[in-house]
């Protein structure tokens, strides 16, 4: 099973309609016909969504994702058009939502790894490769790639995985002439990404990104290489052929795995509460990413 555990209401604000709630977002769209996206404090792990809010993650996320589009700007653009709140949403929306323009989304999460983990490492155990992608024999949980690669993969529902596909795939779902676009564009950005935070100490080991079309130009859209959407290792402590220390949900996700949460992550049951030392050991933690990369300490 997965999903939500508690899964939401949406609030109701004059002159917005409600168009989906995500696993950390919730979507509206504004009269003249641009969406408005609200980041919550939800926290998903294991495929579901906690019951337990972390504090500030939705300002943390939606400011961070700012301050990248601005970084980003002249190799794509951003859908963000304004982030003031729409009138009549309340007070608490402020920092945390973001007014984009409408796009064509193309329905492909644009992967691109710099170092082997996760699901990529465990396609490489098993053929040597990644996403169909050849690699080097010797490389281990952690191990930088001789270069970038692109990994795209499917875009799952809540509770479901996304699925990782060939370039092949994707070249075959959306056409040849999209699919180079998508991939070009998807390792300039994790190239110039990864080089920015490299110069802060941080290892950007992989991230997703997604895109939609505004007419016939490609258009970087959603969150941008916040901890949600991608693997960030102290440049320090790095050390190939353990799991990374990150800047991440890893307090989350190891206290759910850990006998002191009591959950059976294969079990019918959903996940319990997160303890208050996990949820600020996990604000912190998000808190510490946003004032590295962008110099500014989180209030």
């Amino acid at each position: 099973m997965s999903g939500f555990v508690e899964k939401p209401e949406p609030l109701q604000v004059p002159g917005l309609v409600h168009l989906h709630t995500g696993k950390v977002r919730e979507l509206y769209q504004n009269e003249a016909g641009d969406l408005v996206m609200v980041a919550s404090d939800r926290m998903s792990a294991y495929d579901w969504v906690l019951p337990t809010e972390i504090p500030d993650k939705g300002r943390i996320l939606t400011q961070l994702s700012l301050w990248w589009f601005d970084q980003l700007a002249d190799l794509v653009p951003g859908h963000v058009l304004s982030t003031e709140l729409p009138p009549g949403a309340p007070a608490d929306w402020a920092g945390r939502t973001l007014v984009c323009r409408s796009l064509r989304m193309v329905p492909v999460e644009c992967v691109a790894r710099g170092y082997l983990t996760g699901s990529g490492l465990a396609e490489y155990k098993e053929s040597r490769t990644v996403c169909g992608l050849a690699l080097p024999e010797g490389l281990v949980d952690g191990s930088e790639l001789p270069a970038p690669i692109f990994t795209p993969a499917t875009k799952a529902a809540v509770g479901e995985h996304d699925e990782n596909v060939s370039y092949e795939e994707v070249a075959r779902q959306v056409g040849a002439e999209t699919a180079a676009q998508l991939r070009q564009t998807t390792l300039a950005v994790y190239g110039r990404a990864r080089d920015i935070a490299r110069d802060r100490g941080i290892i950007l080991a992989d991230t997703k990104f997604e895109f939609g079309y505004d007419g016939d130009t490609l258009v970087l859209a959603d969150e941008v290489l916040t901890p949600d959407s991608s693997r960030f290792w102290p440049a320090d402590r790095w050390e190939p052929g353990r799991s990374q220390p990150a800047f991440d949900k890893q307090f989350v996700r190891d206290w759910l795995t850990s006998p002191a949460s009591g959950w059976d992550r294969t079990g019918e049951q959903p996940p319990p509460p997160l303890p208050q030392e996990i949820v600020e050991a996990t604000r912190a933690k998000y808190a510490e990413a946003y004032g590295r990369l962008t110099g500014v300490r989180w209030r």
